[in-house]
């Protein structure tokens, strides 16, 4: 008997997201993000956060890694406090704390999850037609 497809197989094969404005969501006033591409064990995540930007404190059941492709600020996590500039890359282990106050200037930031972000689910865009 032939499996019956259901959502949870609808990533786990070779997938391409392509550049689409609609993709693009304001989660908070000078946070916007584009979820990249996920499947079930990751999901990585496209930020750009506008000079002065607070990314409230906050943690979640994901390691999270990423990596600044421009801008910068002021980071706390768990009992540490990191200056980011561009080029700098970061991990956060799965339930600690962060918060991330931008700078003067406009950041750029990739983010990966693992496992997938389930609550970030209504923000994702189809991919490609293989």
């Amino acid at each position: 008997m032939p499996k019956e497809k259901g959502a949870a197989d609808e990533f786990v094969k070779a997938s391409l997201w392509k550049e689409k404005p609609e993709a693009w969501h304001e989660i908070m006033k000078g946070v916007r993000r584009r979820i990249l591409s996920h499947s079930p064990t990751g999901m990585m995540v496209l930020y750009q956060i506008e000079p002065g930007s607070v990314f409230p404190l906050h943690s979640h059941p994901h390691a999270q890694f990423g990596y600044f492709l421009a801008g910068g600020g002021d980071f706390k996590v768990g009992e540490s406090s990191w200056k980011m500039k561009e080029g700098d890359s970061y991990y956060i282990p799965p339930g600690v704390l962060h918060e991330l106050r931008t700078g003067s200037k406009r950041s750029v930031v990739i983010d990966f999850f693992t496992p997938e972000r389930a609550d970030y689910h209504s923000e994702v865009a189809p991919p490609e037609e293989s």
